[in-house]
């Protein structure tokens, strides 16, 4: 009988020991696992794993639009987000080659949308149309998000793709503002923009704004080689 209490008491032991191993990596490897679940869900979302049908549909979906209930992107916002599994609307993708940014656009700012890409802010806005605004997650580490943004340089080029066409603007503006600051998401008359947002630190009292003009807009089926691999979109399939 002793030698079955003792067996028991091994066994509770041994699993006590297995979950603080279990949480100790957890703990260790923290920001290694929240980057492969944001580098997962961006592949999941890819737009170039959509087709153009796909998008139309989605562009009539529900979606929210309260940037105010938006939170930090911190690791448990990240594992709760990965938990909820949700299916979100991919309405396009946007890549900026010189600061190596390809996100997928999803329809809204859901907090999860700005965890796995980057969200419009406006239910009714249409890319190369008026100010095509968006917003997305500064991550911890470089590369991730919209971390890179504000190295984005004047001239730089920013595209767009709907999947009906691909849309190329010319970085004109990248400033550092106050939240309260929001006249740069404003319509400009006579001048088509995309407006990029990102906090300017993890947790950061500031915004990064880079901001574009429309240079050019470019049927898919036309467009080079080199750019629809900015969005990892094969040729032969357009």
């Amino acid at each position: 009988m002793k030698k079955k209490k003792h067996r028991g008491r091994n066994w509770l032991i041994n699993i006590f020991l297995l979950l603080l191993l279990v949480v100790g990596l957890v703990l260790v490897f923290n920001n290694q696992i929240k980057n492969v679940i944001i580098d997962h869900n961006g592949e999941k979302f890819a737009v170039s794993k959509l087709t153009r049908e796909d998008i139309v549909k989605n562009e009539e979906k529900e979606a929210s639009f309260d940037f105010e209930a938006v939170v930090p992107a911190s690791s448990e916002t990240v594992f709760k987000a990965q938990w909820q599994n949700r299916n979100l609307p991919v309405v396009g993708g946007i890549a900026i080659p010189k600061v190596g940014i390809n996100l997928p656009i999803f329809r809204g700012v859901a907090n999860e949308s700005l965890l796995w890409g980057a969200g419009t802010m406006f239910p009714d806005q249409k890319m190369g149309a008026g100010n095509y605004s968006l917003a997305s997650h500064r991550a911890y580490d470089k590369g991730y998000l919209f971390e890179p943004l504000d190295q984005t340089q004047i001239g730089d080029a920013i595209y767009l793709t709907d999947l009906e066409n691909i849309y190329e603007y010319t970085a004109t503006l990248n400033i550092t503002v106050l939240p309260t600051e929001t006249q740069y998401i404003e319509e400009v008359p006579d001048k088509k923009l995309v407006t990029l947002i990102t906090c300017n630190e993890i947790g950061g009292t500031k915004r990064v704004v880079v901001q574009g003009e429309l240079k050019s807009v470019t049927p898919v089926k036309e467009a080079a080689a080199e750019v629809l691999g900015y969005f990892e979109m094969d040729v032969k399939h357009y």
